[in-house]
């Protein structure tokens, strides 16, 4: 009998691409959503704030009391890499911990039943046979790991490292082999992607890899997720926008717009040059622009937090989300004076209101357009409305459209198909089929 294989993915699409690798280690295996029935369960872990670390305890814990007697349980990802000598001697549960360097190791770990913790963090290429999951058309391609900057806020880089690039001839390579196999939508990540390619001395690697990626057969839609205000040029901004591929969607994490506060985040990058940027991308024609910002982090005044919020108000991002600050050891700012955790709760509600109100204000400025949407699959809320994604929207964060009317055209899920938008109820657009795309 085939044995069966169970595997959850916390915490950000980086760590997908991993468990997509696994997944391709372990293809003797049949995938189970039942995990009462699995013969091997594996968390692939998240690690970078409170949050992520109490989901990724209680989600292998919950599992653990459900598995069915000799299953293995496996532990790997960032979580089990941080805290590695705390987690083994505290998780007696775990059959097998592994960190963020040996998945394509996992088929050997489960059949000799050991931990192992590779000093070098893994970087999937063309070569690593991933199975790619959710989607018959769209495609995450990691182009590096690790990251140069030193945000005192974070601590990815004390257990990812520094910045360590693909080669742009892997990445293309990639992206052919799944072109060929009928992908044509790609989403470009890594902590840093504006960085890509420094360490290997690219100048402009980013800017390679559009080029580079325009030329590939098959490709209709790409985008870049992660840029970083002081690696993001305006050239690179044009070059995204020029691009008849590339989808003029900026994602720039920037955390503050506070001159002290950034200078305390240790960004880099101050206020003036931070606008200058989102000014310059929200002129080009038809940008979606998305960013993350911070509550509550150490030395934010009521002063610097009410000029946050006018900022966020009046700039008018297509979406933005808001992190809690979190106080994690291994960062600078662990030691600094912490703002209480009401406040920052209070902080984050409000800029999550702001957040709602612009996220509306995006949507109703849609009404009346035609955009070209993938459609993805019958709908949640009812058999006879489609979900559908404009092209331009990221995959799973930026949300669905309902497809209503579909002008009696044949409708085939993961193709592309020009819409209208016709109404806004609440906070959901429906649109009506115009045609197919070719």
């Amino acid at each position: 009998m085939q044995k069966k294989l169970h595997l959850v993915s916390l915490g950000c699409t980086k760590n997908l691409v991993d468990s997509e690798v696994m997944l391709g280690r372990l293809k003797e295996y049949e995938i189970t959503d039942d995990n009462t029935q699995a013969d091997v369960i594996i968390v692939n872990t998240c690690g970078f704030i409170d949050a992520a670390k109490e989901e990724s305890i209680n989600t292998v814990l919950n599992l653990h009391d459900e598995r069915k007697e000799d299953s293995i349980l496996v532990m790997s990802g960032c979580l089990t890499e941080r805290y590695k000598e705390e987690l083994q001697a505290d998780m007696p549960e775990i059959d097998i911990f592994t960190g963020v360097g040996d998945y394509e190791k996992i088929d050997a770990l489960i059949a000799s039943k050991q931990s192992t913790f590779s000093p070098e963090v893994y970087l999937a290429t063309e070569t690593s046979g991933r199975v790619i999951t959710g989607s018959n058309y769209h495609a995450y391609i990691k182009i590096a790991e690790g990251c140069n900057q030193a945000c005192s806020f974070c601590a990815i880089p004390s257990f990812k490292g520094k910045l360590h690039s693909r080669s742009l001839a892997s990445i293309v390579k990639e992206v052919e082999n799944l072109a060929s196999q009928g992908y044509y939508d790609f989403s470009f990540i890594s902590q840093d992607s504006s960085s890509y390619g420094r360490d290997m001395g690219l100048k402009d690697g980013l800017r390679d890899l559009i080029v580079d990626v325009e030329a590939i057969e098959g490709v209709k839609s790409a985008r870049i997720l992660y840029l970083y205000p002081s690696t993001t040029t305006f050239e690179l901004i044009d070059a995204i926008s020029d691009s008849e591929v590339f989808q003029t969607y900026y994602d720039m994490p920037i955390q503050h717009i506070d001159d002290a506060v950034l200078r305390t985040m240790k960004r880099g990058f101050g206020e003036e040059k931070t606008i200058a940027l989102l000014e310059y991308m929200k002129s080009r024609p038809n940008a979606f622009l998305r960013t993350s910002v911070i509550a509550g982090h150490p030395g934010e005044s009521e002063e610097s937090f009410e000029k946050l919020c006018r900022f966020m108000e009046n700039f008018g991002f297509d979406r933005f989300n808001t992190f809690h600050y979190s106080n994690e050891e291994t960062t600078s700012a662990f030691e600094m004076d912490q703002i209480s955790q009401e406040i920052i709760d209070e902080r984050a509600n409000k800029l999550g209101e702001i957040a709602e109100a612009s996220t509306l204000a995006s949507l109703e400025s849609m009404v009346g357009k035609t955009v070209s949407v993938v459609i993805d699959g019958e709908s949640d809320e009812h058999e006879y409305l489609l979900s559908a994604r404009p092209l331009i929207w990221a995959v799973d964060i930026d949300g669905e459209i309902f497809i209503n009317d579909t002008s009696d055209l044949p409708v085939e899920y993961g193709k592309v198909y020009e819409a209208k938008v016709t109404e806004l109820v609440g906070m959901q657009l429906l649109a009506t089929l115009l045609s197919e795309q070719l």
